[in-house]
């Protein structure tokens, strides 16, 4: 079933010109042949560089060590929260790794995650990558019970409501099963008890989660680029509905009871995925080329040559160019070292921030009719930006085209989509976004493409915030300050 988009109310878009995607989870098990050959804790910094493009607000690793969890988070990126005496101190079994993005407020390190909690049949520590969209419900239930809260975090709400359901139940893994049908909404999890790593994913499957295998250990990650890091194995994407439970160095899977259509957000494959991971039987960087395929196909045009916005924008002009036979070149140079803390000058401080990121190549693209190719546009206020680049830089003719369609609509599932008043495409036609940003046509991939990009993949897709259809009921409203709505932000 599908449920259409009502009316709702959203939080403040920071204007941002990038969407971002919530976290990246990590997982790993070691088993007693590889005791003292794999250091949890280093394994977990490994992976977290490779998912570092899922979340680059804050981190934090967990380690199981005989029972007793240590934990060590911040806010920062990998190697400004970790250090060798740092990993060092972290010996264990079992760990867990996060790397978080939050849609809303200031970044704090409370909401940074892992989420360890000590309660009267253990401790467990837990790490979720979505957006649970009844959090606001279940964390006024706990706290009219007596629950106290110290973040703004959802993922605090479902850890609360798995040592709930543990009071109740026998095992860890019956907890976080009855905990599944009590969460609505978007969760892919990495759990660490005293002696099991569990991973689960939601019914729909609306963010990756896969498992691989290290010697003779067990990882789960967000992503298959993770794995690869680790030199792991990839074993195969963790179903919807499916919960993993790792135990004495046995694996062991149990489904929930709730049957579902498997939705996996689509823009993880045109966007927020690595393009070198796998996700779900789908290659990202192939499905993105697709896209770019598809693009040349429905919005041809007379061009000299093919230019993509690095970095994401790149495997779609790669295959746009496949496809129209107009040779691709770099027209843009990004600044790989601009951080996250870049202090933006003072006078026309956006403007000058695009150009210190990318720069153009004027031998590539004077004279030259440029075909140039991103992901998406949100505002359309860095779009307008870049074409005053390429045409500073001497391009006769800038035709911009998108490897997705329009977003019209809020993601309720781990994407910060803003409110529609902040969209761009929102209330205006193409003919309109093209003399906003200034190009000489546009085109967006159609929304009948958008769903045949990843070629081999073994889901569905949601697409919600370019249809406004979704796989489940979502609330009427949009807001991500739990301290100030009742609403979770991102776990």
């Amino acid at each position: 079933m599908k449920y259409k988009m009502r009316k709702v109310a959203c939080t403040p878009f920071d204007g941002q010109a990038k969407l971002h995607e919530e976290c990246g989870v990590f997982g790993v098990y070691v088993n007693k042949e590889d005791i003292g050959k794999i250091s949890p804790a280093h394994d977990a910094y490994t992976a977290l560089f490779a998912l570092q493009h899922r979340g680059q607000e804050a981190c934090g690793i967990a380690v199981n060590n005989n029972g007793v969890i240590k934990c060590h988070k911040d806010i920062g990126l990998v190697n400004e929260v970790f250090n060798q005496k740092i990993l060092d101190g972290m010996p264990g079994t079992i760990a867990v790794g996060h790397v978080r993005y939050s849609t809303t407020g200031h970044p704090s390190r409370e909401n940074a995650q892992p989420v360890c909690i000590t309660h009267c049949k253990g401790n467990l520590a837990i790490t979720h990558n979505g957006n649970l969209v009844n959090a606001g419900k279940l964390r006024r239930q706990i706290e009219l019970d007596g629950g106290i809260f110290r973040s703004s975090s959802d993922t605090e709400v479902l850890a609360y409501t798995i040592v709930r359901e543990r009071l109740k139940c026998g095992s860890i893994e019956q907890a976080v099963l009855h905990a599944m049908g009590k969460i609505e909404g978007a969760y892919s999890l990495a759990i660490m008890s005293p002696r099991k790593l569990i991973a689960a994913r939601d019914p729909h499957g609306f963010r990756p989660l896969c498992i691989g295998k290290l010697m003779h250990s067990y990882v789960v990650a967000s992503e298959s680029c993770a794995l690869d890091a680790l030199g792991a194995t990839f074993i195969r994407d963790i179903e919807p509905g499916e919960l993993i439970v790792i135990e004495d160095g046995e694996l062991r899977s149990m489904k929930c009871d709730i049957k579902c259509d498997h939705t996996t957000c689509v823009f993880e494959y045109i966007y927020f995925a690595r393009p070198d991971s796998v996700v779900d039987g789908a290659s990202v960087a192939f499905a993105r080329q697709e896209a770019g395929r598809y693009l040349a196909e429905e919005y041809p045009v007379d061009a000299d040559v093919v230019v993509g916005v690095p970095d994401s924008g790149i495997p779609a002009a790669i295959g746009y160019s496949k496809a129209s036979g107009i040779p691709y070149d770099v027209g843009l140079i990004k600044n790989k070292y601009i951080g996250r803390t870049f202090i933006q000058p003072g006078q026309d401080k956006r403007e000058r921030s695009v150009r210190i990121k990318l720069n153009a190549l004027r031998n590539n693209l004077e004279g030259k009719r440029v075909i140039l190719v991103d992901d998406s546009i949100v505002r359309g206020t860095t779009c307008a930006r870049l074409v005053k680049i390429l045409k500073d830089a001497g391009a006769k003719e800038v035709h911009m085209r998108i490897s997705s369609p329009p977003f019209l609509h809020p993601c309720f599932f781990g994407t910060d989509v803003p409110d529609r008043e902040y969209l761009i495409a929102y209330g205006r036609t193409v003919e309109e976004i093209r003399e906003l940003i200034g190009v000489d046509s546009l085109g967006y991939l159609s929304l009948e493409a958008t769903n045949k990009i990843a070629v081999g993949a073994t889901c569905g897709f949601c697409n919600g915030c370019f249809s406004g259809e979704y796989p489940i009921e979502v609330p009427d409203t949009v807001e991500k300050n739990i301290f100030e709505s009742g609403i979770g932000e991102n776990g």
